[in-house]
């Protein structure tokens, strides 16, 4: 009797210890993945950036000159200024398109699978065939639009040459190529939302438009927190588009901090101080995030 008493006990903790080892390795995969990928680099990375090093040979111990160096260095701040301007001018963009897409496509229509491919395809095609392709739209010389406004008797525009048509054209092709991606994130969270709110709401006389901003975007809050995060990394990291479709060009007008990261370690050697200016990088942004989850509440729900 005793021996089956303690049978049962031991079946019973040694199914609660596998409930509770199942969600971790569940996560396993993903969480070594990470690790290999993201943390192991990193921790290199923040290694590297205490050194002088050109990419070859034994890294020198250098300390914190590296970090002392990036804070004089008015070239990176000025490159890290054009990407806050990119990033508040494209942000609100990548948000707001997206939505406006998703919310007319989870409406029956007819077609509405082939509009949904049809505006997501455009995230699938590499960010350096996206540059070249708006370079061929946007060229001064060679670009279609200037050649259909020559044949108008119009005025060529310096959409590549003029820095700010140069930023607004890197801006359009980022809406361009991102929006489907956002727009299928925003699809999954306007279904979450239970209809039994818009028929109540129509019952009570409520109009399309009240519908939207009094239930729709409080309701998806969660997934407009998560679009405006990974929104903010994409652009942060925008390297691939730019360098085709602009070079950085002109002059510096869209030379980002990635690319001025790049030229450091590639093109000048400079690993140990590149890794420092990319850690700096990373503590930007993680601020940036930290603080969208205090104001946002992490994208709760208010009851």
């Amino acid at each position: 009797m005793g021996e089956d008493v303690w049978s049962v006990k031991g079946k019973k903790m040694t199914g609660a210890m596998e409930k509770k080892l199942f969600p971790y390795l569940l996560i396993a995969p993903n969480a070594l993945i990470f690790t290999i990928f993201i943390v192991v680099p990193a921790c290199f990375g923040f290694y590297f950036s205490l050194t002088e090093w050109k990419g070859i040979g034994t890294p020198d111990f250098i300390g914190l000159a590296n970090y002392v160096k990036a804070f004089a260095d008015a070239k990176f701040w000025r490159s890290f200024t054009r990407t806050c301007i990119y990033v508040v001018v494209s942000l609100p963009l990548i948000m707001a398109v997206p939505l406006l897409l998703a919310n007319l496509m989870v409406k029956e229509i007819r077609g509405r699978g082939f509009f949904r491919a049809a505006f997501y395809w455009p995230s699938m095609i590499s960010f350096i065939v996206v540059g070249i392709s708006f370079k061929f739209i946007f060229g001064d010389n060679t670009g279609i639009i200037n050649y259909l406004l020559s044949l108008f008797g119009a005025a060529k525009v310096e959409w590549l040459t003029n820095q700010t048509m140069a930023m607004l054209v890197v801006v359009l092709s980022t809406v361009w190529c991102r929006s489907g991606f956002y727009m299928v994130t925003y699809i999954s969270g306007l279904q979450s939302v239970s209809t039994s709110y818009y028929e109540a709401a129509r019952v009570d006389g409520a109009s399309g438009m009240q519908q939207f901003f009094y239930i729709t975007l409080p309701l998806i809050k969660p997934t407009t927190f998560l679009v405006m995060i990974l929104g903010l990394i994409d652009l942060f990291k925008a390297y691939g588009l730019v360098i085709s479709l602009t070079g950085g060009g002109p002059g510096t007008a869209t030379k980002f901090v990635v690319q001025y990261v790049y030229e450091k370690a590639f093109r000048q050697q400079e690993m140990g101080y590149a890794s420092a200016l990319s850690m700096i990088l990373l503590v930007v942004m993680a601020c940036f995030t930290i603080l969208q989850f205090k104001v946002n509440k992490g994208g709760q729900v208010d009851a």
